[in-house]
């Protein structure tokens, strides 16, 4: 099993995990998270605010979760915690935080367990002090990449992984090889090695995700939806044969979800980031390549949504365009309130369908109870 390094491996990793925080998500609040908009006022019924927080991620700061997080917890306002580098300070520490966190859902109106995740990619991209330590463009062997994650987060309880990522890098150097994250550049490579971390990982009971479909394998350096709006202008036969290929063979070894990007793909939606878009979501991922399972947003919080508005409109959008999980990860539980709570505005008003948010509801409860 992977345990903790202690005083002087944590030091030395502590640099690593500062440096690739900007490349996979907040380790603070993200200035251009909107906290104080619309969001936050609306107003719905405690059951379908309950409905909604099925579908909501939520994130906090520092080594424990307030209570104020354990209390949305408990109303059923959350499906899920991402754990951050800045929740971690000790092995048991974490398993305290952790099973204080499970308690709470245990006490939940229709109780089911969290599902709760981290982005254990490998090398230099962790969450964790642990396995995998060889970063996705050094392995040799995708199956010890998914064992080690596997073994890393189920020592301390996690049960998801946003990993591994299945983007095929362009030119070395580039946005996602910039810190190793791509296996390759050649697509049947990327698919080999992603098909064996998903199998390996998820056989020792940790969910995996595919991500950032349809892939961001062309985006340059600074290219960080993160910190600004996207676009990548990739032709349809290459985005097809090229960047979706590691994710055919993801799809069909059974990942339990799937990431889309933020960025903008003009062949597939000349209009809409992926994440935000029926085209991508439904007709690209569930119809052409029939992901059946858990689709999650990245970072709500990013700058390549400022145009859509604050975080309540971010959720009703995402939600709307047929995503499952919404993930606050901006380290403000006000923001996964927030969210839940324009979901179920949005829900009662018929702004989002009945039925589709009902099925995004069954995959997400399906997945929280086969990881009990």
């Amino acid at each position: 099993m992977a345990r903790f390094a202690m005083a002087r491996r944590s030091a030395r990793l502590a640099s690593v995990f500062v440096v690739v925080a900007a490349v996979i998500g907040p380790v603070s609040v993200v200035p251009d998270a909107d906290l104080s908009g619309s969001g936050g006022t609306a107003t719905a019924s405690p059951e379908s605010r309950r409905l909604a927080g099925g579908r909501v991620v939520l994130s906090y700061r520092g080594l424990s979760p307030t209570e104020a997080v354990l209390t949305m917890i408990r109303r059923g306002h959350a499906a899920g915690v991402i754990i951050f580098r800045d929740n971690v300070g000790s092995r048991d520490q974490l398993i305290r935080s952790l099973r204080r966190l499970r308690k709470a859902a245990a006490e939940a109106p229709g109780a089911r367990p969290l599902l709760l995740m981290t982005d254990q990619e490998g090398g230099p991209v962790r969450r964790l002090p642990g396995g995998p330590e060889t970063s996705a463009r050094r392995t040799e062997s995708g199956a010890d990449q998914g064992t080690a994650a596997a073994a890393t987060l189920g020592d301390v309880g996690l049960n998801v992984n946003l990993a591994p990522v299945l983007d095929v890098f362009d030119h070395p150097g580039n946005f996602i090889d910039r810190f190793e994250r791509s296996f390759a550049q050649d697509p049947l490579r990327v698919a080999e090695l992603g098909r064996a971390f998903v199998v390996a990982q998820q056989a020792r009971g940790v969910a995996a995700t595919a991500k950032h479909f349809p892939g961001l394998g062309s985006a340059e350096r600074e290219d960080n939806t993160d910190e600004r709006p996207v676009t990548l202008a990739v032709p349809l036969e290459r985005l097809r044969e090229h960047g979706e290929e590691p994710y055919r063979a993801a799809i069909a070894a059974g990942v339990r979800l799937v990431m889309l990007s933020w960025a903008v793909y003009p062949a597939l939606d000349p209009d809409r980031p992926a994440g935000l878009s029926r085209a991508v979501v439904g007709a690209e991922l569930r119809d052409r390549l029939g992901f059946r399972g858990v689709t999650v947003t990245d970072a709500l919080e990013a700058r390549a949504l400022a145009r859509v508005g604050d975080t309540g409109a971010r959720a009703v959008a995402a939600a709307g365009a047929g995503m499952d999980l919404l993930l606050c990860s901006a380290q403000d539980p006000r923001q996964a309130e927030q969210a839940g709570a324009a979901l179920a505005a949005a829900m009662e008003a018929g702004q989002l369908d009945r039925r589709s948010f009902d099925e995004s509801l069954a995959r997400i409860n399906e997945l929280r109870t086969s990881l009990s």
